[in-house]
């Protein structure tokens, strides 16, 4: 019966190939732009993503303040200084850390035989190139032992390197940071830079050398890698920090968090917000497919009321009239979702990258918007289109079921 029943719809279907070819190009435009409606979402994403993933986002900065809020026997307003026990206190007091490193930071000349520029200098630990994730385009970044020797070596940003050098050879060369001569021994992978951003032309010396450029008793902050829940790696951060330096943990002036997980947490609950708004606005064009499909089957069954009567005639029962017509529609429906869905492929490939932030920042060509297609993308689509595709078919279906034999027999 079942096949009789395809077999007749597909009759109809090139019996009125014009017609069901433009109904067919109505879904399949509907489909595509739900694929690529969510494939835009998710490509916003990935991009927002691309943007924390430089910096690493399981990565927590913590950078000293004022007190804004009395505590205990202690006024606000008390000035907060970190010292290298508060690298011990974090080790021991916050769940799931991992690699940890002071920073000091100093704007200072820069100088080689041709030029002078005044650059930021960052004193760290050998540990802050992984917690940053600090590539290497050329050398390496120093290791502990030229940090404990104090030793004169430096690595340079990408636009030092530029700058400095003309584009020209750097490791080896000698340069001088406030008068002092240091080494240079690696220069960094370009960062994504926005606007001034001096990122790229940051320099990076060993801590215990930074002693030479300024006085390193009191810290700038410090930096560390964690595993598990960020949440709990803030707050044990600052009820540690807050025991030692006498404030409240609840004082967000005391100590300034850069909690980049937290931050990205934000930004990936806009970029659902902003998925759901794509799909509802591909499913009401799908909606609008779905109207074109069932107006066609309405004059379908306007134009074959007197053979609904003929079958009736014969012994059809509404359940075969039902199934007739709701087969034509959902096979016009599945050929033309799967001409979506392929079209939607096309168009994500011939498009490629979407120009996003890379119009604001240098270097950022990895946080451009690409039409990601995922295997939910096109579940979800599926989904949409069939519901679509059995409302729009099962209106006309019913119709068509429900007529009386003897007045569709009279019909001319």
């Amino acid at each position: 019966m079942f096949k009789d029943i395809l077999g007749q719809s597909w009759e109809a279907m090139l019996f009125n190939r014009r017609r069901t070819m433009i109904t067919m190009v109505g879904m399949a435009w509907g489909v595509a732009t739900v694929v690529l409606l969510l494939a835009y979402g998710a490509g916003f994403s990935h991009a927002i993503e691309a943007i924390f993933e430089q910096f690493g986002t399981h990565t927590i900065g913590v950078f000293p303040g004022r007190t804004s809020q009395q505590a205990g026997g202690d006024k606000a307003g008390v000035k907060v200084r970190f010292t290298l026990d508060d690298i011990d206190r974090a080790i021991a007091g916050v769940p799931g850390v991992g690699q940890i490193s002071p920073a000091a930071y100093k704007d200072v000349p820069v100088q080689n035989d041709l030029h002078t520029y005044t650059w930021s200098v960052v004193g760290v630990r050998p540990p802050y190139q992984d917690i940053m994730k600090l590539g290497t385009d050329q050398g390496r970044f120093f290791n502990g032992s030229e940090d404990q020797q104090r030793a004169h070596v430096c690595v340079i940003g990408s636009e030092a390197k530029t700058k400095l050098f003309s584009g020209g050879w750097a490791l080896g060369e000698p340069i001088r940071l406030n008068g002092e001569m240091f080494t240079i021994i690696g220069v960094l992978s370009p960062k994504m830079q926005e606007g001034d951003n001096d990122i790229n032309r940051q320099i990076y010396i060993p801590f215990n050398t930074m002693g030479d450029i300024k006085d390193t008793q009191y810290i700038d902050g410090m930096w560390f890698s964690y595993t598990g829940d960020n949440e709990l790696a803030e707050k044990g951060l600052r009820s540690t920090l807050a025991a030692a330096h006498h404030f409240r943990p609840s004082d967000h002036n005391a100590i300034y968090v850069a909690n980049l997980m937290t931050e990205l947490r934000q930004f990936k609950i806009l970029a659902i917000a902003l998925q759901v708004l794509l799909s509802l606005v591909g499913a009401l064009t799908l909606g609008i497919a779905g109207i074109g499909l069932m107006n066609i089957m309405l004059v379908a069954v306007q134009q074959r009321t007197r053979e609904i009567g003929i079958e009736k005639a014969l012994g059809a029962r509404r359940k075969h009239i039902l199934l007739q017509f709701l087969a034509e529609a959902m096979a016009i429906t599945g050929v033309g979702g799967a001409s979506g869905i392929a079209l939607a492929y096309l168009i994500s490939n011939l498009v490629g990258r979407i120009t996003f932030y890379s119009a604001l920042a240098k270097h950022a060509e990895a946080a451009d918007i690409r039409l990601l297609i995922s295997p939910t993308s096109v579940v979800v689509a599926s989904v949409i289109l069939a519901l679509t595709g059995l409302v729009s078919g099962m209106i006309p279906a019913i119709r068509a079921a429900n007529l009386d034999p003897i007045e569709a027999l009279r019909c001319e």
